[in-house]
């Protein structure tokens, strides 16, 4: 182990790839919107999902739909997780969030590009497709 490496972060970068979890109880097969992003994703209902696979993921996103049947399982707090799909004009998805230790809060119809990029940061960039991500060059003007 390196001296400037913790031995946390020494056993995130040593496992294995897993997927990214999403914890979502709605029937919906995309609640979030993120069918077209094309990094692995292991799509859970909150009472479904066990310590080893929440632990295990390089990220968790939590439906906000889901969030009392998540706070009912006593997780531990830990980085990565993301709550998304807070209704708008729901005042308390923020303070909720901050309760259970989530590090974002994404609202319905925000623009998921961050959340697209962090999701292939977490999967290490190998299903990224990046002509989709980055904008096109300019055309050339001629001269």
């Amino acid at each position: 182990m390196s001296p400037t490496m913790s031995a946390s972060a020494q056993a995130f970068e040593e496992r294995p790839h897993q997927p990214v979890l999403v914890i979502s109880d709605s029937p919906q097969d995309d609640p979030i919107g993120l069918l077209p992003c094309p990094v692995p994703l292991r799509h859970l209902p909150s009472p479904l999902f066990n310590a080893d696979e929440y632990h295990g993921a390089p990220l968790v996103l939590l439906d906000d739909r889901s969030y009392t049947n998540f706070t009912l399982r006593h997780m531990p707090h830990r980085p990565g997780l993301i709550v998304t799909g807070a209704d708008p004009d729901d005042g308390t998805a923020y303070p909720r969030a901050v309760a259970i230790g989530a590090e974002a809060v994404l609202r319905a119809g925000q623009d998921l590009a961050w959340l697209h990029l962090r999701l292939h940061a977490a999967t290490d960039c190998h299903h990224a497709h990046w002509e989709a991500l980055l904008p096109a060059p300019p055309p050339p003007d001629g001269s």
